[in-house]
C-alpha cells in the first residue's frame, strides 16, 4: 500500500542546471491564486519574507502514483518536503519569515485534504488554472504555446525506446533547445531594446 511518508532508496536524484539562476532578485509578478483558508493570495503583494516552495502534487495514502512518477527526477517526497516546513515553520518564523506557503496545481479541495491531513500551519496555494490551460494544449513535437506567464515548448521523452524506435532523433532533440534559444535571444534583445528606450540617447 502507498505510503507518501516512505520514499524507495533507488529514486534517481534530480540535477540543477542552473535554468532558473536568473530568477534571484526578480520582482513576484501579481497573480491572485485561492488558498486553503479561503483567501486569495497575492505574493506580490506581501512586504518582508516570504517562503514559497513548489511541488508537482501530494499523494493519498493508499493510492498509486501515477505511472512512472518515480522515475521522474524530483517528483517523489512532496509530502515529506511539506512536512519538513511544517516541522521547522516556528524556526522559520523565528529567523524573520512572515509567511509560508506550498504551491501546486492541484485544486484547493485536493489540497485541504493535505493540509488537515498533515497539520500544515500555512496555507497551500492552487494554480489549477495554469495546469487546465496545459492539459488543453495538444502536443506535438515542436510545437510552443503561450500562456500568460508561460511558454511551453513540445519535445518527446529522450527515453531509450524513444531514441531506439526513432520517435526522437538527435535533430528534433536539438531542433526544440533551437528554438528555445531563438526565442530567449529575442526576448532577451527586446528587453534591452525597451531598457534603451526608456533611458532616452545619452550619447
Amino acid at each position: 500500500m502507498h505510503d507518501p511518508l516512505v520514499l524507495p532508496n533507488d529514486l534517481p536524484a534530480p540535477v540543477d542546471d542552473g535554468a532558473a539562476r536568473h530568477l534571484a532578485g526578480m520582482r513576484v509578478p501579481s497573480l491572485a491564486l485561492d488558498a486553503t483558508d479561503g483567501s486569495t493570495i497575492d505574493l506580490a503583494r506581501f512586504r518582508g519574507r516570504s517562503v514559497v516552495y513548489a511541488y508537482p502534487r501530494t499523494g493519498h495514502p493508499g493510492q498509486p502514483l501515477p505511472t512512472g512518477w518515480d522515475a521522474i527526477p524530483g517528483a517523489r517526497g512532496c509530502t515529506p518536503q511539506s512536512c519538513g516546513f511544517r516541522d521547522h515553520y516556528a524556526e522559520l518564523k523565528a529567523q524573520g519569515v512572515a509567511r509560508v506557503f506550498g504551491l501546486s496545481t492541484q485544486d484547493t479541495d485536493y489540497q485541504r485534504e493535505a493540509v488537515e491531513r498533515l497539520h500544515l500551519p500555512f496555507p497551500l496555494l492552487s494554480d489549477v488554472a495554469l495546469r487546465q490551460r496545459i492539459a488543453a494544449t495538444p502536443f506535438g513535437h515542436g510545437a510552443e504555446h503561450s500562456f500568460e506567464r508561460v511558454r511551453l515548448f513540445d519535445s518527446y521523452h529522450c527515453s531509450r525506446y524513444n531514441t531506439n524506435t526513432g520517435v526522437l532523433t538527435p535533430e528534433m532533440f536539438r531542433s526544440v533547445f533551437a528554438a528555445v534559444r531563438d526565442y530567449l535571444d529575442a526576448r532577451s534583445q527586446a528587453t534591452t531594446s525597451a531598457a534603451l528606450a526608456s533611458g532616452g540617447n545619452t550619447g
